[in-house]
């Protein structure tokens, strides 16, 4: 599951106041002026939020000036803040100011916070809901019956370098342009599919969870480097950059991954040989089960 530093569930009104890719260079340049005025809210400022607010300003689509945040840990609004977004004093304030709000607390508080700000909503103000495991159900009916457009997002934390995979599904008050807005916004930080909702506990398990186990690959492998008299910092470099380009041969080649590890391992080569040692540890079982468990652990989350 992705998760944030310590969220804005606490953080209290004031009473008083179809599977769509699209090149990410195309679709900046069609972002409209419009668009590109959007004022973006997240409430709950914790590492996924970063890293969504800084690939937004990395890509041009949101500058950091047009974001505004809430966090009940004040050093997560300073560092905000010395980005140039705009610490608000509470949650209401927030949904006022901000035309795109994304709920980016602990999944228990989305309900909650929904409820606190429902005043503020209309049917002209988009909620993204990037909480793991919690339904469209449960937030549009946090809202108390106001038809306002609520998308589910998963995305993961490679957004911050505009290299993130990231599922949506849109909920049934969502129009088709506010689907499509919701859709820019994600690709401008990497890749985004649609998706029906049932599928975005596997999409938590394959892409939301994937990075940790990706790095944990990289670890290893870099460990291994070392074993065999490598520097950590060389064995490091060429683990990171061999996960990278193998990447980008099964997305640009669009050739089957079990067809390119075939093509590299030569009959009783070297790689034939790592093959076999990582079949022997169970390494593709247990990525199965690994995806499976982040699964089904998204599925009780949306119970709790």
């Amino acid at each position: 599951m992705v998760t944030s530093l310590p969220s804005s569930q606490n953080f209290f009104c004031n009473n008083n106041t179809n599977n769509t890719t699209l090149n990410r260079k195309n679709l900046l340049k069609t972002m409209t002026t419009n668009e590109n005025n959007l004022k973006v809210g997240f409430i709950g400022s914790g590492m996924m939020a970063e890293a969504l607010g800084g690939g937004f300003s990395n890509s041009g689509i949101v500058p950091w000036q047009n974001v505004y945040c809430t966090d009940p840990w004040q050093p997560r609004l300073d560092l905000f803040s010395s980005f140039g977004a705009t610490a608000c004093k509470d949650n209401c304030e927030l949904a006022k100011h901000s035309d795109v709000i994304f709920i980016a607390v602990k999944p228990y508080a989305a309900a909650k916070v929904l409820q606190e700000i429902s005043k503020e909503l209309t049917k002209d103000k988009i909620v993204i809901s990037i909480c793991a495991g919690v339904t469209l159900e449960t937030l549009e009916e946090a809202i108390h019956g106001k038809d306002v457009p609520v998308v589910r997002v998963m995305p993961n934390t490679p957004c911050l370098v505009g290299a993130c995979a990231a599922a949506l599904a849109r909920g049934k008050f969502v129009t088709d342009e506010q689907a499509d807005l919701a859709l820019k916004l994600m690709q401008s930080v990497g890749v985004c599919v649609v998706v029906q909702e049932k599928l975005l506990d596997a999409v938590t398990g394959v892409s939301g969870s994937g990075p940790a186990y990706i790095y944990q690959v990289i670890e290893a492998m870099s460990d291994g480097g070392v074993l065999c008299g490598l520097p950590r910092d060389v064995s490091t470099k060429l683990a990171a950059q061999t996960v990278m380009g193998a990447a980008k041969m099964v997305l640009e080649k669009g050739t089957h991954p079990g067809q390119l590890k075939d093509n590299v391992t030569s009959p009783g080569g070297t790689t034939i040989a790592a093959v076999h040692e990582l079949e022997k540890g169970g390494v593709r079982n247990s990525f199965i089960n690994a995806v499976k468990a982040a699964a089904e652990r998204s599925k009780e989350l949306s119970k709790e």
